[in-house]
């Protein structure tokens, strides 16, 4: 059994930073693909950024150059370092784990990944 709990969400104005933190438990090592998932209110949940066990990393394109995703080797605690948050990056972020192989465009779809997190708020204000 799986269990992944986030934290280190917050509110912050916009250009600021916050580095969110996955904690997994269970059988992690398992996880081929561990990504970063949001949902604003009133929208659909989006991949924002993956990393599979190769530690080839994939991001959505409103998040590349600001956000960095980082898995430890034992796929314990999975990091999102984003910098220049912008008032559209406020949601719910959620972490994930799939145990399947992953091709590229499959990494920031919801539907291959069985494990979720409660997810951590942030909020960002202009």
């Amino acid at each position: 059994q799986v269990q992944l709990v986030e934290s280190g969400g917050g509110s912050v104005q916009a250009g600021g930073s916050l580095r969110l933190s996955c904690s997994g438990s269970g059988y992690t090592y398992n996880s081929r693909c561990m990504a970063w998932f949001r949902q604003a209110p009133g929208k659909e949940r989006e991949g924002v950024a993956a990393v599979d066990e190769r530690f080839r990393r994939t991001y959505a394109d409103s998040v590349k150059g600001r956000f960095t995703i980082s898995p430890d080797n034992d796929k314990s605690t999975l990091l999102l370092q984003m910098n220049d948050l912008k008032p559209e990056d406020t949601a719910m972020y959620y972490c994930a784990a799939s145990i399947i192989v992953l091709q590229p465009a499959s990494r920031l779809m919801q539907r291959p990944y069985n494990h979720w997190g409660q997810g951590t708020q942030v909020t960002v204000s202009s």
